[in-house]
């Protein structure tokens, strides 16, 4: 149990990682001006509005190897999301005359999505290509007709989204209070 959870959460780490970075950047700039803001805001609803696990067959093909496929999905399906809403954040950041706290709750509502969507991607994949994860035992357990099993392997999905979820909830607030605390000492 313990590698497939380890498998799952590399997968989500591996895609999630280089798209909040990306994304974060892409969506930071497209936010900077309301013109462009307009223009790409629905240039990118294109991309956002095909659901991510719809690329797997496309890149299953491209890439030859389930495991490349999979984790480019997850970063294809958070991308467009992190862009997306970093840019609205940015332009309520902006309308808000440059608040820091609602930028800090933007991007972490941002990511909170962006892992939402990338956790449900990484189960998915895992339940049509395997060959290990947590989908995947899912996925093998509902084969097998064992339903104590299959829900514990979704007991385990949802205690690790939701810790995923509380542990961006603490450093946004961490970071709120920072900026909290640093304006008071200013």
């Amino acid at each position: 149990m313990f590698l497939d959870i380890l498998a799952s959460l590399q997968r989500l780490f591996v895609g999630y990682i280089p798209a909040v970075v990306l994304g974060s950047f892409i969506g930071y700039f497209i936010g900077l001006n309301s013109m462009v803001y307009q223009l790409f805001r629905l240039i990118f609803q294109i991309p956002h509005s095909i659901p991510p696990i719809a690329l797997l067959p496309i890149a299953l093909l491209a890439f030859q190897e389930s495991e490349s496929a999979a984790i480019i999905v997850v970063f294809l399906g958070t991308l467009w999301t992190m862009i997306i809403n970093t840019a609205i954040g940015m332009r309520h950041f902006h309308r808000q005359n440059n608040n820091f706290r609602v930028a800090i709750f933007h991007l972490f509502h941002a990511l909170k999505v962006s892992i939402w969507v990338a956790w449900f991607i990484v189960i998915a994949t895992e339940m049509l290509i395997g060959p290990r994860g947590l989908g995947f035992t899912l996925w093998d357990a509902y084969k097998a007709g064992n339903a104590d099993y299959i829900i514990q392997q979704i007991l385990y999905i949802g205690i690790i989204g939701f810790l995923l979820d509380q542990l961006l909830d603490f450093a946004a607030y961490l970071l709120s209070q920072m900026v909290s605390d640093g304006k008071k000492s200013s």
